[in-house]
């Protein structure tokens, strides 16, 4: 079990090392505003916000991200960012919640804070599911795929293994569209007991939205939705989801994880040349997982050169020589690279 959970690390997110004038490699998101196409989108659907959202605007919305993943639109619940899908979990009136991790928090602060039992699954130092060892007991399991922080995108096969009669089991896919083709998502299969958790926030740089959804059957999903406000989500989120799984922004978004794969690829690169610095390895998502020695202070002597990464310490199973940083072009990561090779080089005093 879990045991104690320390609350405030759990919570600890890149947003809060983004301090105002640092360039940010702390936080997961490709751009600093959305794209214009999206932004003249949210523009007119400002016209909406002077009524509630109707049934209409929902199924729209439904509907979009149903054709998008080949489903039906009643396998289809519109959230306030994926994240809020974590905050639903307790509706699912779980007897026992597995985590695997290092993973992301919130579901664990979800569920705890819901009195929820929690059984935390550390995987070994490679981070692969082979190392998983779930209780046999539990009746939800919570992964990433591809996982925050570690990088790592598991094979469908491995993730579809953690299922069975009378297990929910949550896979979150918040960084699935940044990767090319979008391999190993279980998104467009229609599985009983499986919830998978979609974000768009990260691709079209939404976080001051968030714009999410969940997929599973409908039972399912009802369960998930059973205390929700009426209204719950509201016109912007609608018309994102509705604009964002539209097919010229589903091929926007692959030709923007391409991107991202060759910046990724070039960016460990240069890292791993770095002395003392181990990339973990092998990295698919927009962020990169570091090991080098005193990794949390010299993550404060990076703010000191104008430049915010994420400790990586605040994620079960790892350690405060663990540092997270954010993939991006490498006219941006070159004076990153810089600051790093300097501060490792300077003689130790």
């Amino acid at each position: 079990m879990s045991g104690n959970v320390d609350r405030a690390a759990l919570r600890h997110h890149g947003d809060v090392e983004a301090l105002p004038g640092l360039v940010d490699f702390a936080v997961n998101v490709r751009a600093d505003r959305p794209p214009r196409w999206l932004r003249e989108r949210l523009s007119v659907a400002l016209d909406k916000l002077g009524r509630y959202p109707s049934a209409q605007d929902d199924a729209a919305a439904r509907a979009s991200a149903a054709a998008r993943h080949g489903r039906r639109p009643d396998e289809v619940l519109v959230l306030n960012g994926a994240a809020e899908g974590f905050a639903l979990l307790p509706a699912l009136k779980p007897r026992l919640a597995a985590l695997i991790h290092p993973s992301f928090t919130e579901p664990e602060v979800a569920l705890t804070d819901a009195g929820v039992p929690v059984a935390r699954v550390v995987l070994g130092d490679d981070h692969q599911l082979a190392s998983a060892r779930v209780p046999d007991e539990a009746d939800l399991v919570v992964l990433g795929n591809p996982t925050n922080p570690t990088s790592v995108l598991h094979p469908a096969e491995a993730v579809r293994a953690l299922a069975r009669p009378g297990r929910v089991l949550v896979v979150d896919e918040a960084f699935a569209d940044t990767i090319p083709g979008e391999p190993e998502s279980l998104a467009g299969e229609t599985t009983p007991g499986v919830l998978v958790l979609r974000s768009l926030t990260k691709t079209w740089s939404l976080p001051g939205l968030r714009a999410g959804y969940a997929l599973g059957d409908k039972e399912l999903l009802a369960k998930l939705g059973l205390h929700r406000p009426q209204w719950p989500v509201n016109a912007l989120v609608l018309e994102a989801v509705r604009a964002c799984c539209e097919p010229g922004a589903v091929a926007e978004a692959e030709a923007v994880a391409r991107e991202l794969a060759d910046h990724r690829v070039q960016f460990a690169k240069a890292l791993a040349e770095l002395p003392g610095v181990t990339v973990a390895e092998p990295a698919r998502a927009p962020f990169l997982l570091l090991h080098v020695a005193g990794a949390v202070a010299l993550r404060e002597r990076l703010r000191d050169k104008g430049f915010a990464v994420r400790r990586a310490d605040t994620f079960p199973g790892l350690t405060p020589d663990h540092l997270r940083v954010a993939v991006r072009a490498p006219d941006q990561t070159a004076p990153l690279l810089a600051a790093l090779r300097e501060l490792l080089e300077e003689p130790v005093q």
